[in-house]
C-alpha cells in the first residue's frame, strides 16, 4: 500500500474508534444517569461537597486534561496542612466505588470530550511526566482510556514495569478486535473485583521513576 493511502487508511480506522468511543459513551451515560446521580447523592450524604473529583493526568501525546472521577476519599491534613495517607483518607463508601470501579463512572465524560477513550492505557498523574523512560513515554503514543490492558490483566497487583511493558505493547499491536477483547476482560477483572489495590496498600505505591 502507497504512504499516503497508508496514511489515509488509518486516520480512517483511528476515526472509527473514535465513533465507538462517542457512541458507547452518550449510551452508557444515558443508561447509568440515574445511577449515577444515587452515586452522587451517597457521596455527598457521606462526605459532603464535592462529589468528583478532578486531577490533572497526561492524556494523548502527554498533553494534560482534568480527570473526572466520583470522590472516594476526605481531605483530612495532618497539622502541618499536608494531606494524611490514603489509606486514613478512603471511606467505607469510597472504597466499595474502587473496588466496583464505580469510581471512574464519570470519565465517560472525559470520553465524549475527546480527552479519553473506552479502551487505552490507564491516564496517569502530571507529577511523573519526568520520570518516564522513552519506552515508557510510548504509551501516550494513543489516547488513554478508562479500560485497558493493565485494567485486563491484573490492575494495582502488577508492578509499574509490568504496567508499562503491557501499555507499550498495547500501542504496538492496537485493532478494534485487541479493545474489544481488552473491554471484555477488564470487565470480567471489575465483577471478580481483582487487583484492586496493590499488597500492603490501600491504591498504589506511587511510582518514583524508570531505569534509565
Amino acid at each position: 500500500m502507497p504512504l499516503r493511502g497508508f496514511r489515509v487508511w488509518r486516520r480512517s480506522v483511528r476515526g472509527l474508534k473514535r465513533s465507538i468511543d462517542i457512541a458507547g459513551a452518550a449510551v452508557a451515560l444515558v443508561i447509568g444517569a440515574p445511577f449515577m446521580c444515587a452515586i452522587g447523592i451517597l457521596i455527598w450524604m457521606r462526605m459532603g461537597w464535592p462529589v468528583l473529583f478532578r486531577q490533572r493526568r497526561l492524556g494523548y501525546r502527554g498533553a494534560p486534561f482534568w480527570l473526572l472521577k466520583f470522590r472516594t476519599m476526605t481531605d483530612e491534613r495532618d497539622p502541618s496542612g499536608a494531606l494524611l495517607p490514603d489509606e486514613r483518607r478512603l471511606t467505607a463508601v469510597g472504597r466499595f466505588l474502587r473496588s466496583t470501579t464505580l469510581d471512574e463512572l464519570p470519565e465517560l465524560v472525559n470520553v465524549l470530550r475527546g480527552e479519553m477513550s473506552l479502551v487505552g492505557p490507564r491516564p496517569l498523574v502530571e507529577a511523573y511526566r519526568d520520570r518516564y523512560t522513552a519506552q515508557q513515554w510510548r504509551r501516550h503514543e494513543v489516547p488513554p482510556g478508562m479500560a485497558g490492558p493493565v485494567v485486563a490483566y491484573g490492575r494495582n497487583s502488577l508492578s509499574w514495569e509490568e504496567k508499562f511493558r503491557l501499555d507499550v505493547w498495547y500501542v504496538d499491536n492496537w485493532s478494534h478486535w485487541l479493545d474489544a477483547k481488552l473491554l471484555l476482560l477488564a470487565l470480567l477483572k471489575v465483577f471478580r473485583r481483582e487487583g484492586v489495590s496493590a499488597a500492603g496498600h490501600s491504591t498504589m505505591p506511587e511510582f518514583q521513576g524508570g531505569s534509565r
